[in-house]
């Protein structure tokens, strides 16, 4: 199948990163969601970051002009219906996927790809609720986008080859590895890294180690790029508890048990970075370790 045109249905962090890279790629991309302000922040972070690649030196003006000009917004789920490839990268929240799945089935192309960009949820699952469970498949982009080299494909039971094969090309068009998965819960990446990012937070909670110490041992003993604790807050403890919920549901194991003391502070609305607090502190000038 030849896949032109992109429809992307979720304006936040991992949604503008998706449209960015199909852009830059020459594929024409729609970018849906619910919030006009939600949309005109992704077309400035967008702007912003393929700009600082032009500065760079990595991409031309004229790259960039063209890129953008790919890219248009939408409220109208009908006009993400007619794109080849769709691409659900909505919250990490199963009810919220199949509300969507749903209203987006009566404007569908015959032969849309359906895809979702869940770090965990059963593609098998979400597939079952829609009228072509054989054209839909996890298409699972790492966070940031445009800088992330994997992409996880996940075949739920139905999908059938073609569908993988396309996939398969497309991301390969995108300069990006591809690795298959199973529809196992959090599938490769989230099912090895969230219960190691669990037990970062077990250990601070046990009082093993401090947040400085527990991140500082990882980064300088294990030669991680990021601590366990910072990257947790990079990626948003609402959606680590989410994936953790997942395994532990999924796999009905009791070493998935998500640490109280994550739970506690998604509860007091401390997510990380995009609430200004998680286990660090960024309301200032540098980040500052909460415990």
């Amino acid at each position: 199948m030849d896949i032109r045109s992109v429809g992307i249905i979720g304006a936040g962090q991992m949604g503008n990163g998706i449209a960015h890279v199909f852009a830059l790629a020459g594929y024409d991309v729609v970018i849906n969601d619910v919030s006009e302000e939600a949309m005109n922040k992704a077309l400035d972070t967008i702007t912003g970051n393929i700009g600082r690649q032009v500065a760079k030196g990595k991409l031309s003006q004229a790259e960039q002009d063209a890129a953008m000009a790919r890219i248009r917004t939408t409220t109208d789920l009908v006009e993400i219906g007619q794109t080849d490839l769709v691409i659900e990268a909505a919250t990490e929240n199963e009810s919220i996927k199949h509300k969507i799945f749903e209203s987006l089935a009566p404007h569908l192309g015959e032969n849309t790809i359906l895809t979702s960009n869940t770090s965990s949820i059963s593609i098998t699952r979400l597939a079952a609720a829609t009228d072509r469970p054989e054209k839909f498949m996890g298409f699972h982009f790492m966070n940031p986008v445009p800088v992330m080299q994997l992409v996880e494909l996940i075949r739920g039971i139905a999908t059938d080859d073609e569908t993988y094969q396309t996939l398969k090309q497309v991301v390969a068009d995108l300069g990006k590895t591809s690795a298959s998965a199973e529809d196992f819960p959090a599938f490769i990446v989230n099912r090895i890294l969230m219960p190691m990012i669990n037990e970062a937070v077990y250990t601070l909670y046990e009082g093993v180690g401090t947040v400085e110490s527990i991140d500082t041992s990882l980064k300088l003993g294990a030669n991680h790029p990021m601590g366990p604790l910072e990257l947790a807050d990079f990626i948003g403890l609402d959606t680590c508890l989410a994936i953790m919920n997942v395994l532990h549901d999924g796999l009905a194991d009791t070493k998935y048990r998500p640490c109280p003391l994550l739970v506690k502070y998604v509860e007091a609305g401390w997510l990380g970075r995009k609430t200004k607090r998680g286990f660090y502190d960024y309301r200032g000038e540098t980040p500052v370790p909460t415990r």
